[in-house]
Parts: structure tokens; sequence; C-alpha cells
């Protein structure tokens, strides 16, 4: 429960950076805010994938120190790309 509240509070405060940054970059209020909310679900994902897949490995005799990585690093990139693309869709009412 309390990498999962880090998780949130990292993403926080990286989607309000990123956001304003988006916003100062592009000069469209509403894409600061679509990659603020990408950037929360993207850092929940990875706090949740830093915990779960590692605990998984291990209860299948896998050394998680060794084999984690790259399925946090998978887990994150596609939960990222995905949560962007969603959320842009939704809030620009694209179809």
């Amino acid at each position: 429960m309390r990498e999962l509240l880090v998780g949130l509070l990292n993403g926080i405060a990286f989607a309000v950076i990123t956001g304003i940054a988006a916003y100062i970059w592009f000069r469209v209020p509403a894409l600061g805010v679509v990659i603020g909310l990408a950037m929360i679900c993207n850092l929940v994902a990875a706090a949740l994938g830093g915990i779960l897949i590692p605990l998984a490995l291990r209860r299948l005799r896998v050394d998680p120190a060794v084999a984690s990585s790259p399925f946090v690093t998978t887990a994150t990139d596609v939960v990222g790309f995905f949560s962007f693309l969603s959320i842009a869709t939704l809030w620009f009412g694209l179809r």
C-alpha cells in the first residue's frame, strides 16, 4: 500500500511538472491535462508492477533481481502508451 501511495504522489508531482511543460511548449491547456493524467496512470502502474512482478517471479522460483527488469519496463511502457492514447481519445472526443 505504501508503494502505491508513493507512486500516486510521484505521479501527481511529475504530472504537474510535465503538464505545465506541455502547456508552455504547445500552448494547448487540454494537452497538458491529458499528459498529466497519463503520467499519473503510468507511475501508479510502475509502482504496482515494481511490487507485483518481482513477487510473481519469486513465486515461480525465478530470481527477481535478474528477471524482473524487462517485465517491469515493458509493463510501464505499455501502460504509458495506452493510457496516453486512451485519455487523449476520450478527452478530445476522437473516434
